[in-house]
């Protein structure tokens, strides 16, 4: 049981070329990068503008979903980069995407919610691929084999 769970969290897709690892990894480190930096850092701590926008989406508690959109941008992208637990922190900076793209920016144009959408469909990627061979999931997974 622990290996199967092992597997979800540190796996990878089982890509055989060095690269495409090196792109993946590319991808990765850039994608989570710039969530963690561009996005992420400056919403922790939440602005109260940024705390108000959340309660207008109305969810119960927006400071504290607020913090944890902002966590996710932030320490969510920092994982992804790192390559670390790259499946769980690319799934919860994946739904942070979901809700900005058809909550926050709902009503907004297409340009507008693009970026959104875009880190949506790049965090769903690494949801499926995992981190690859060159990010620090695989040497969690290579210390769990022995």
């Amino acid at each position: 049981m622990v290996r199967r769970v092992a597997t979800v969290v540190f796996g990878t897709a089982g890509v055989e070329c060095p690269v495409g690892d090196a792109g993946l990894t590319l991808l990765r480190v850039f994608a989570g990068l710039t969530l963690a930096l561009a996005h992420g850092l400056g919403k922790t701590p939440p602005p109260d503008r940024f705390v108000e926008g959340v309660a207008a989406l109305g969810f119960p508690a927006p400071a504290l979903f607020a913090w944890a959109a902002s966590l996710s941008e932030l320490v969510g992208g920092l994982l992804v980069a790192l390559g670390l637990a790259t499946r769980p922190a690319a799934a919860l900076a994946g739904f942070t995407m979901l809700v900005a793209a058809f909550g926050a920016h709902a009503a907004d144009p297409f340009a507008k919610k693009e970026m959104a959408l875009l880190f949506l469909a790049i965090m769903t990627a690494f949801v499926f691929m995992g981190s690859g061979r060159f990010g620090l999931d695989a040497l969690v997974r290579r210390r769990l084999a022995t």
